[in-house]
C-alpha cells in the first residue's frame, strides 16, 4: 500500500502494474499472515473491467489460464498459492467465502 491508500485502491493499483489489467473489486477474499517476515497479505475478487492485460511494470510475463492449467510450480509467492488453491475450491463450490490463514516459517 501507498499512503493514503485504502487496501482495495492498493489492489487496483497493484493489478495494473504487475499485469496491465484494469479491474473491479467484488469483495475481500483471503488474508494471509506472515509474521516472520512481518507481512499480512490480503486478497481480493474482482472482475476484468476490458479484456486487455498484459506484463507490467513489475513483471514479465501475464496470462489467463483455466484453474486446471494453472502452474503451480511456477507460483513465485506461497501466498499466491494458498489463495487461488482457496478460490479454486470455492468456484467449484458455486460459493465464495472469506478465507484467512497464517503462513508459518519454512
Amino acid at each position: 500500500m501507498e499512503n493514503g491508500e485504502s487496501t482495495a485502491q492498493a489492489a487496483i493499483r497493484e493489478t495494473h502494474e504487475e499485469a496491465g489489467a484494469t479491474i473491479l473489486i467484488d469483495a475481500p477474499f483471503a488474508m494471509i499472515s506472515i509474521a516472520h517476515i512481518n507481512q499480512v497479505h490480503l486478497f481480493y475478487r474482482g472482475r476484468m473491467a476490458t479484456p486487455h492485460f498484459s506484463a507490467g511494470e513489475e513483471s514479465l510475463e501475464a496470462s489467463l489460464c483455466h484453474p486446471d492449467q494453472i502452474p503451480w510450480n511456477e507460483l513465485a509467492f506461497r501466498s499466491v498459492s494458498i489463495c487461488l488453491e482457496r478460490y479454486v475450491a470455492d468456484r467449484a463450490l458455486g460459493t465464495y467465502s472469506f478465507h484467512e490463514t497464517e503462513l508459518p516459517a519454512t
